[in-house]
C-alpha cells in the first residue's frame, strides 16, 4: 500500500499555477493547510479575492495534480479569501486595501448604476466594501441604494458612512437638498472630495469604490493627487460617440499614473422578455474593440434591462441579483469578478498593469 506524504502533496501543488497570476500556488503562499489521511487529501487555499472567477479551474487543476500521486483516493479543496492591498505609502485611508475609481467619458452611460452594482456584487461575494459617491453634481447613488433620506453620524472628529445594503456609503446627496442644484467651482468640489477622503471613518475595507462625475475634470485629478489608487475602470455604451469619450477617459488615467484596469460595455444589448429577440439598440462590441485598441482588458458587457432601472429607482438594488433574471445577475457578477481579478494581478505584480500608451 502506498503511503501519501505531505512532501509529495506540496511537490505536486508546485505544479499548479494560479490562472490569473501565472505562478504556482505554493510560491504565492496560497496553500494554507494540507491534511493527508489514508489517501484522502484536503487542501485549504486562500484566494486573493472572494470574487475569484476561476476557483472551479483551480479545484480541477489541484485534483488532477494530486491524483497523480500513487495512493491518493480522494481530493477535497476548501477556499478562503484575503484581498491583496495596493502597495502604497502613508495614506489618509490606512484601513482601505484598494481604491477603485469608476468613471466615464460622458454622462448617460449608466456609470453610477454600474458602480453601485459592482459594489453590491463584491459585498455579496464576501468582501468588505465602501462606496464614495463623488459625482457631486448628480449624486444619485443614495436613491439607488434606498437611503436617500439618511444622514451620516459623527463619531469624534469624523463622519461615519451610512450603511446601505451592507455597504458603507458617503455622498454629498446626504448633505444637500436633493432638488437643489450644486453650482460649484472646482475648488469647492476639490474640498468635498478631500473631506470624504480625510474626514470620513471608512474603517477596514477590501475595496473602496469611487463613483466619479462623467468627463475628465476636477474630481479624478483630486483623487489622483490625494491618494494612491489601485486603478480605474471605464464604463461606456457601444456606440461610437460614447467610445470617443471613453478613450479620452482611459488616456486621462494614464496621464494621472492611474492604471486603467479595464472597460465595461453597459447597455450592450436588449433581450425581449416576451420573445427573447435580441436587439443591439446602441450597437454592440464597440467597448471590446476600444479596449483592444488601447491595450487594456475588456471586462465584459451588461445588457440593457428594465429590471435594473426598476429596482434601482425603487431603492432595492439587491433585487437585481435575485429577481432580474439569470442573464443580468451573471453579467454583473461576471464583470465584477473580471475586475477583481485585474485588481489581484495589479497588486500581486506591484506594477502598473496594463500599460496604456497616451500618445
Amino acid at each position: 500500500m502506498n503511503t501519501v506524504t505531505l512532501e509529495q502533496v506540496m511537490e505536486h501543488l508546485r505544479t499548479v499555477n494560479d490562472p490569473e497570476l501565472h505562478k504556482d500556488l505554493v510560491s504565492l503562499n496560497m496553500v494554507k493547510d494540507v491534511r493527508v489521511d489514508d489517501g484522502r487529501v484536503l487542501v485549504k487555499i486562500e484566494l486573493t479575492t472572494p470574487a475569484c472567477p476561476l476557483r472551479d479551474r483551480i479545484t480541477q487543476d489541484v485534483d488532477e495534480a494530486l491524483r497523480r500521486i500513487p495512493g491518493v483516493c480522494s481530493v477535497s479543496v476548501e477556499f478562503s479569501a484575503r484581498v491583496l492591498g495596493h502597495k502604497q505609502g502613508p495614506s489618509s485611508l490606512p484601513g482601505v486595501k484598494n481604491v477603485l475609481a469608476v468613471g466615464a467619458g460622458k454622462g448617460g452611460v449608466g456609470k453610477s448604476t454600474a458602480a453601485a452594482l459592482i459594489a453590491l456584487a463584491l459585498k455579496r461575494m464576501g468582501a468588505a466594501v465602501g462606496l464614495m459617491d463623488a459625482d457631486v453634481y448628480g449624486p444619485s447613488i443614495p436613491t439607488m441604494l434606498g437611503v436617500a433620506d439618511a444622514k451620516p453620524r459623527i463619531d469624534g472628529e469624523k463622519l461615519v458612512p451610512v450603511d446601505a445594503c451592507g455597504i458603507g456609503l458617503m455622498s454629498i446627496g446626504f448633505m444637500v437638498d436633493r432638488d437643489k442644484p450644486l453650482i460649484w467651482r472646482g475648488p469647492m468640489v476639490h474640498g468635498v472630495v478631500k473631506q470624504f477622503l480625510e474626514q470620513v471613518n471608512w474603517g477596514d475595507l477590501d475595496y473602496l469604490i469611487v463613483d466619479l462625475p462623467p468627463g475628465t475634470g476636477d474630481v479624478p485629478l483630486t483623487l489622483a493627487q490625494s491618494i494612491p489608487m489601485t486603478g480605474a475602470v471605464v464604463i461606456c455604451t457601444p456606440q461610437e460617440v460614447a467610445l470617443i469619450d471613453a478613450r479620452r477617459a482611459a488616456k486621462m488615467y494614464a496621464q494621472l499614473n492611474v492604471p486603467c484596469l479595464g472597460i465595461i460595455e453597459n447597455m450592450s444589448y436588449y433581450l425581449c422578455p416576451e420573445c427573447g429577440h435580441r436587439d443591439e439598440i446602441f450597437d454592440h462590441g464597440g467597448a471590446e474593440r476600444a479596449a483592444a485598441e488601447l491595450g487594456v482588458p475588456f471586462l465584459g458587457a451588461i445588457p440593457l434591462n428594465a429590471n435594473i432601472r426598476i429596482f434601482t429607482d425603487a431603492g432595492r438594488p439587491e433585487d437585481t441579483f435575485t429577481s432580474a433574471g439569470d442573464l443580468v445577475r451573471e453579467a454583473v457578477e461576471g464583470v465584477t469578478m473580471a475586475l477583481a481579478g485585474q485588481i489581484s494581478i495589479r497588486n500581486a505584480e506591484g506594477a502598473l498593469q496594463p500599460t496604456l500608451s497616451i500618445e
